[in-house]
């Protein structure tokens, strides 16, 4: 049951964008304090995991992401870096490295940025939504001891998690980029689905 006081636009995202971030991303990837977070993927529930970590005190949290817009929107959960994977990877792999790495672009690339950037005795948590093959480089993480997590959400932290953004402890508000009534529906469906040049996070609509 919603508290009346919870927002609308807060609520809905307890439906499936905070459970995945928190169980499948953050959970899985055992995000601690001191660590080293990547996440790779600008989007909606990349961008929640970023919101949720913050719950476990890592030292740094880094946003890659290939589209110009999905950065700009990053800026507004306030990461510690949102850039173009490039030179911050690169420093990562050749490096220490990062604790947890939480792969959220369903890309093949960007599961291979997971692996460079991960440290040895890291975590790559999968959320991403593969539709085509990924080629897993043994070659390079045999020596690693790195652990690959993947699945789906069960939801069982919502009760948790409405409490935390109920009481103020998570601030979710500015991953909902775009609101539309029910009679503008395409309009919203066209603008969530070039999320990467629109900035679009998540898009409520709203009955009027």
């Amino acid at each position: 049951r919603r508290p009346s006081p919870l927002p609308l636009n807060d609520a809905v995202l307890l439906a499936e964008v905070l459970p995945t971030a928190y169980e499948v991303g953050v959970r899985n990837g055992e995000v601690g304090p001191g660590d080293t977070l990547v996440v790779v993927g600008a989007g909606p529930v990349g961008l929640a995991c970023v919101v949720v970590a913050r719950l476990y005190s890592p030292r740094r949290i880094i946003v890659v992401d290939l589209s110009s817009a999905r950065l700009e929107a990053a800026a507004r959960v306030r990461p510690d870096a949102a850039e173009l994977p490039g030179k911050m990877i690169a420093e990562l792999s050749e490096g220490p490295g990062a604790e947890a790495v939480i792969e959220a672009s369903g890309e093949p690339d960007g599961f291979v940025l997971c692996t460079r950037a991960v440290r040895a005795g890291g975590h790559i948590a999968n959320i991403g939504t593969h539709g085509k093959p990924v080629t897993l480089h043994l070659e390079s993480l045999w020596r690693k001891n790195v652990t690959i997590s993947t699945g789906q959400v069960d939801t069982y932290s919502i009760p948790w998690l409405l409490e935390l953004v109920r009481f103020g402890r998570l601030h979710v508000s500015q991953l909902v980029t775009h609101t539309f009534g029910l009679d503008r529906m395409e309009d919203a469906y066209e603008v969530f689905s070039h999320g990467t040049t629109t900035g679009a996070l998540k898009v409520v609509l709203h009955r009027e």
